[in-house]
Parts: C-alpha cells; sequence; structure tokens
C-alpha cells in the first residue's frame, strides 16, 4: 500500500513509536516526528533551530508559531508527495487547523487520523513496564505519568472531535499485542 497521508495520534504510552515503525514500512512512507524534525533543525542550525534553541536553553517551551513553521518546511519537502506518517503533530486544536491550512497551501489531503485509544491504567502500566527496560526516568514517577496523561487529556484529546466530523478519524483498540493492533491499523486503512 502506498500515498496515504496519515496522522499517528495517541496517549503518552499507546504505542504510536512501535506501530509508526511498522507502518512507514507498510505505506513506503517517510515517518515525520516532531522530535526528528527538532533534532534536525538544531544540529544544522537552521533559522529555525536557531529560533527552538533559544526557548529550549531557558528551559521554555517552544513556541507553536516555531513547531508549525518546521511542520509545514518538512512537509513541502519532495520526499512527502507520495505520502507521510505524521506523529507527534498536531497537539492542540489550533496545531491541528494550522496543519490543515498548511496542507491546503500544499495541495495535500489528509487521508486518516489513526487514533490508538488505550485507557488510562494501561497508560500507567505501559509506561511503568517501559521505566523498567528502557531506563526511563519519566516513565517511573505516578505523579509524573498522571500529568502527561491529563496533558493529553486537556490539549491534545480535544484534536479527536476536531477531526471526527471531517470523516477522516480511525479510532483503533490499541489493547493487544503489537501484531493485532497492527492489523487492526491495517485494516482500517484498506
Amino acid at each position: 500500500m502506498k500515498g496515504k497521508n496519515i496522522v499517528l495520534f495517541g496517549p503518552p504510552g499507546a504505542g504510536k513509536g512501535t506501530q509508526a515503525a511498522k507502518l512507514i514500512g507498510f505505506l513506503q512512507v517517510p515517518h515525520i516526528s516532531t522530535g526528528d524534525m527538532f533534532r534536525h533543525n538544531l544540529k544544522n542550525q537552521t533559522e529555525l533551530g536557531k529560533k527552538a534553541q533559544e526557548y529550549m536553553s531557558r528551559g521554555a517551551l517552544v513556541p507553536d508559531e516555531i513547531t508549525i513553521a518546521m511542520v509545514a518546511d518538512r512537509l513541502s519537502q519532495p520526499d512527502v508527495k507520495e505520502g507521510f506518517l505524521l506523529d507527534g503533530f498536531p497537539r492542540s486544536t489550533p496545531q491541528a487547523a494550522e496543519l490543515d491550512n498548511i496542507l491546503s497551501s500544499l495541495s495535500i489531503q489528509l487521508d486518516y487520523v489513526i487514533n490508538i485509544a488505550v485507557s488510562d491504567e494501561e497508560v500507567r502500566a505501559r509506561l511503568s513496564k517501559r521505566a523498567e527496560i528502557e531506563g526511563r526516568a519519566d516513565d517511573r514517577d505516578p505523579a509524573v505519568i498522571q500529568n502527561r496523561i491529563d496533558t493529553y487529556k486537556s490539549q491534545s484529546e480535544p484534536c479527536l472531535e476536531y477531526y471526527r466530523p471531517k470523516n477522516i478519524l480511525v479510532d483503533i483498540n490499541g489493547t493487544g499485542t503489537i501484531e493485532e493492533i497492527f492489523e487492526r491499523i491495517k485494516k482500517a486503512l484498506q
């Protein structure tokens, strides 16, 4: 399968990274993650990277307009002409509206928003397990985990209602094995 423009969505610990790795092989499209974009811009000292660094060096959040500019720049690259898998953006309803503007200006249509849905209890269990396996300190503290869940629910989850009326949102049951979840996503895309 080729040529789909997809946003991958879900709470922390939903398995987005794991499923993204499988999906890019299946779809044969580039994986566009905000983390990778930031690392690229910082490493290459682009104008956007320098602006982002100013905020990051003082521990401040990078403003939306810088992140949006990075996404716009990345989506204008030739390798996304045949499709893309966008992960980590949008994280708020205003960002979702900006993504629509970016895609419209590039004459690109978003085909799917895949929401990997898991319960709060499952998120807590997965993040705790990930902390044990990967040694990630941010996944160890129950208060930090709850804050990440709360932030997702208040800021990111409203994006789902933004996309639902557009008939491109697909809710995927994110409980089960990696293969079971991947099969559900593939079936939804066909």
